[in-house]
């Protein structure tokens, strides 16, 4: 055989083998982590778990989806630095307080008060209504918002009853650290602090404070009824919950997963609110059934809503959004 001859057939089995070998070589998966400071159980979590799994179904790609739980990664404080950095995690649910560093207004979406009812609360995050914050988390805090979850009806948990406005008075409790939420509550005349959420069974424990504001979900899911089994149905929030991701990962992203992200997110809220809402009830029930909380119902609520209003204009007003405060009233 010719030295020819002998090249031609390695250059052709190299070409085989190349072929052969081709479907194996597969481009590396693209690992997309998430944070939830809850377990399995919690409607953030199974939230997330579905997020995880619309985003494979819609994306044509190989894909890891990564989802720490149980405060593996911190608190929702920390995530809102995470994700601003673009490290450590991709996306994650949170409360819109814990972004107001980064964009003061957003805490508007979720003030005390705002809602009338479910009905009205999900008109409204079906809706384009809270575009303008989208905007700005997005130009301030580059947070994308994909989709809105919640659905929890917060009510004052405290170590002690609380029935009406008098016994409201002077009560010590932790609020969210957004300047809005101390106002309200100062407002109906409670004695609200900022205090990190992972260090509030301890200050109610040590008397630092009486009680919270909380939903459902959490209140069972961290046992605040232990230090605090009194619930007072003043239900003054019902919970927005953007699902947000990092704007520095989504931009090295395939535009395909970027689609995918976007039309899951959507999907994802739809079934974070509907199960949040369905559970809430459930499990205030199921706490009152095993003794573990003591429900009742304010007094009077409408004294809290005429003595609110007017803090909600003003915090409105000094945003420039008393259009966005009307629309969302309107809606």
């Amino acid at each position: 055989m010719s030295i020819i001859n002998h090249a031609k057939n390695l250059l052709q089995a190299a070409v085989v083998s190349a072929v052969v070998l081709a479907p194996a070589v597969q481009a590396e998966a693209i690992t997309l982590r998430g944070a939830s400071m809850f377990d399995n159980e919690h409607a953030f979590t199974k939230t997330m778990v579905r997020f995880g799994e619309l985003v494979d179904q819609y994306y044509d790609g190989e894909l890891v989806m990564d989802l720490r739980l149980n405060g593996e990664l911190g608190v929702e404080s920390d995530y809102v630095t995470f994700l601003n950095q673009g490290v450590a995690i991709d996306y994650s649910i949170m409360a819109p307080s814990n972004m107001a560093t980064f964009a003061p207004a957003i805490p508007l979406m979720d003030m005390p008060f705002l809602f009338r009812d479910l009905e009205h609360w999900n008109a409204v995050l079906s809706s384009d209504v809270l575009a303008p914050l989208e905007g700005e988390l997005k130009e301030k805090a580059d947070l994308v918002v994909v989709g809105y979850s919640g659905g929890g009806t917060r009510n004052l948990i405290s170590s002690k009853a609380i029935g009406n406005i008098d016994e409201l008075a002077g009560h010590k409790m932790r609020v969210m650290g957004a300047p809005i939420q101390a106002q309200i509550f100062a407002a109906i005349k409670a004695a609200p602090s900022a205090i990190a959420y992972n260090e509030v069974y301890n200050a109610i424990q040590t008397g630092v404070v009486s009680g919270l504001e909380n939903e459902a979900a959490s209140l069972q899911n961290l046992k605040f009824y232990e230090v605090a089994p009194h619930v007072t149905l003043t239900r003054h929030s019902i919970t927005v919950r953007p699902i947000v991701f990092s704007g520095k990962s989504m931009r090295k992203l395939p535009v395909e997963l970027q689609a995918a992200i976007m039309r899951a997110g959507k999907e994802a809220g739809a079934f974070g609110r509907e199960l949040e809402a369905r559970e809430d009830s459930a499990k205030l029930k199921e706490m009152a059934d095993a003794g573990q909380i003591q429900l009742q119902e304010f007094a009077n609520r409408e004294q809290l809503l005429e003595l609110v209003t007017p803090v909600q204009d003003e915090y409105a007003a000094e945003l420039g959004a008393t259009d966005l405060l009307a629309a969302i009233r309107a809606k």
